[in-house]
């Protein structure tokens, strides 16, 4: 019974594989050489932006003590670090090999040493983009950050150091860590608001 369950799953993994290359070959073969410079720029701006930018929040919300904003920097920057710390764990469980380590027509045109799966730096684009998308809840906001955060998974491939699999993982732990944080941050402050119940400080 096992057997005949495993030949459908391992056919599935397989074309995903095959599918996977295929993308990957596609988008590197059709790169500009001369927009190379500008995906290093994106691919790099991930960690700057998503950490960055929370953390500079709650400096000054401390500096001025404002609680409102205080909430809000928390917000971003912890989904932000669970989907860091949740896609470097799942990359040395899973293990697997960057694309430019596989394929010799691939060459490595940005930083990237540990195991592929998942993309640490879409998780942590996709992490930012969707808190941010989530707390401000303006579409001025979130169409920028979320093609922001979508060429950063794109950039990733370009420079031969991601697989569109990696991608799509990064993107889901990082969509899913701000979704769950911010809900949960949100009825946590809520429940705090009710009669009797002091608001958290």
């Amino acid at each position: 019974m096992c057997n005949l369950l495993s030949i459908p799953l391992l056919s599935f993994i397989q074309t995903l594989q095959n599918l996977d290359i295929v993308i990957l070959k596609g988008i590197y073969e059709n790169r500009i050489p001369g927009l190379d410079l500008v995906f290093i720029f994106i691919t790099n701006s991930a960690a700057a932006l998503a950490f960055g930018i929370p953390i500079i929040l709650l400096l000054i919300a401390l500096q001025k003590k404002n609680m409102v904003l205080r909430r809000e920097a928390l917000m971003i920057l912890i989904p932000v670090v669970l989907s860091a710390i949740i896609s470097n764990v799942l990359k040395y469980v899973f293990d697997t090999p960057r694309p430019f380590e596989v394929y010799s027509f691939i060459h490595k045109l940005s930083v990237g040493g540990s195991p592929s799966f998942p993309s640490g730096h879409t998780a942590d684009a996709f992490g930012f983009a969707v808190a941010l998308s989530l707390i401000y809840r303006k579409w001025f906001i979130a169409i920028p950050v979320l093609i922001w955060a979508s060429l950063v998974g794109y950039s990733r491939m370009y420079l031969g150091v991601h697989f569109p699999t990696d991608v799509v993982g990064g993107a889901c732990i990082g969509a899913a860590c701000s979704f769950a944080y911010v809900l949960y941050a949100r009825s946590k402050y809520l429940k705090s608001q009710l009669p009797g119940i002091p608001p958290e400080n």
